[in-house]
């Protein structure tokens, strides 16, 4: 598996602080491997949604479905692994 490039993965911890209008967050603050729903970022299902039009947007990504979403938006790095699969899949 090809590790996500570093500029991939600021520009989704970018795309998420735009998407979610968290405007009083850095890319910094926001960890790569930490998780985004829960006990991490605290992201919810209306989150999710925004940040799914967001990936497809963005890079053309597309969640087909609910149960890929919850492999994929584990974290910033399952984000960016998955925009990558489906870039090489296009």
């Amino acid at each position: 598996m090809v590790e996500p490039k570093d500029h991939l993965i600021e520009k989704i911890k970018e795309l998420i602080i735009q998407r979610l209008k968290l405007a009083d967050m850095t890319p910094e603050m926001i960890e790569t491997d930490g998780p985004l729903f829960g006990e991490g970022l605290g992201l919810d299902s209306i989150d999710a949604l925004e940040l799914v039009l967001g990936l497809e947007k963005e890079f053309g990504t597309i969640i087909p479905d609910a149960e890929v979403g919850k492999k994929v938006f584990q974290s910033v790095r399952t984000i960016a692994h998955y925009v990558l699969e489906q870039q090489k899949a296009a």
